[in-house]
């Protein structure tokens, strides 16, 4: 085994651990325990990827993105839940952004975060009453998509609003093999479609690991999407994808190229100035254990950053490399 096939497999190892450790419960417990030690602990590294952990300080934070003329999602970070108080407390906290001037172009979030977890109907209430204040604002609303076994409700979800309302798209995940054949009931002509790799450990009879096969699978799939006539967010952060995307001439063809906060930020400025709509997909909130290991999972070498990030307390200037 050479050096490099042994630093991808490490990576892998490394990738699968964090996501592991993202899922478990006790760690989760331990993290949002009246004051965790935890969150004390990693709450500068975290300030890389969230940009506050209240509202009217993030809002203040992504007028900097503005000024920079990025378009922005924001989502308020969370986990799933079935706590009435608290999936209505989620609701509440998108209607006062919306209510926030200049009102952000677009929302984005879990419906496991707005009631799906505790019903289908719930869900498409609490999601109506988001997508309708949004669609006053001229502001989209693109919904997140969860675990593998959570898609079906999901879509569902998704179909019923979308024949009620103009301004809600949706997220597909190429490393599901489901993708294929939820592209042809999903993708709708004007519809806006997020395209993402996928951040979920899933099993291989459901999902391709990251690698090869799925960056190839990633760029088919977005082919296909734009041929059919969605409105394409590219969701990616891999330099090599959008590359070969760049290179293919599907970069001319896509809505925008959108990255998550903190990730690849010289990567984004660079597309941006070369005049490409860039897309910053920004979170806020205090309930940011999944976000920060998520995020640590898709490029293990971060975790030298995050230590990096703790030493020095996480100070840096908001907007830092855009």
């Amino acid at each position: 085994m050479n050096s490099e096939t042994s630093q991808s497999v490490l990576h892998s190892a490394a990738s699968q651990g964090l996501r592991a450790l993202a899922a478990d419960e006790r760690c989760r417990s331990a993290f949002t325990a009246p004051g965790s030690v935890l969150q004390d602990i990693l709450s500068p590294a975290a300030r890389r990827y969230v940009l506050a952990a209240g509202r009217q300080e993030f809002l203040g934070h992504l007028a900097i993105l503005h000024e920079k003329s990025y378009q922005v999602t924001v989502e308020f970070v969370g986990e799933e839940n079935s706590d009435p108080a608290r999936i209505e407390q989620v609701v509440q906290e998108y209607l006062s952004v919306l209510d926030h001037s200049p009102v952000p172009g677009q929302l984005g979030f879990d419906l496991s975060n707005v009631g799906l977890t505790v019903s289908h109907d719930l869900a498409v209430r609490n999601t109506s009453r988001i997508v309708e204040a949004a669609a006053a604002k001229d502001c989209e609303v693109v919904l997140s998509m969860e675990r593998s076994s959570t898609v079906d409700a999901v879509l569902s979800v998704y179909r019923e609003l979308a024949e009620r309302y103009g301004n809600v798209g949706i997220t597909l995940q190429a490393k599901l093999h489901r993708t294929e054949d939820d592209i042809r009931t999903a993708a709708q002509p004007g519809r806006k479609i997020r395209l993402v790799k996928g951040a979920f450990q899933e099993s291989p009879d459901v999902a391709l690991s990251h690698g090869p096969a799925l960056d190839s699978r990633y760029l088919r799939f977005a082919e296909e999407l734009v041929d059919r006539g969605v409105r394409l967010s590219l969701a990616t952060q891999d330099s090599g994808v959008l590359a070969a995307a760049k290179s293919s001439g599907l970069l001319e063809r896509v809505t925008e190229i959108e990255m998550l906060h903190g990730v690849q930020p010289h990567l984004l400025r660079g597309y941006h100035e070369a005049g490409y709509p860039c897309r910053i997909y920004a979170t806020y909130g205090e309930n940011w254990w999944l976000h920060l290991l998520h995020r640590l999972a898709e490029h293990p070498p971060m975790v030298l950053t995050a230590l990096a990030d703790i030493a020095d307390r996480g100070e840096r200037a908001v907007g830092t490399g855009y």
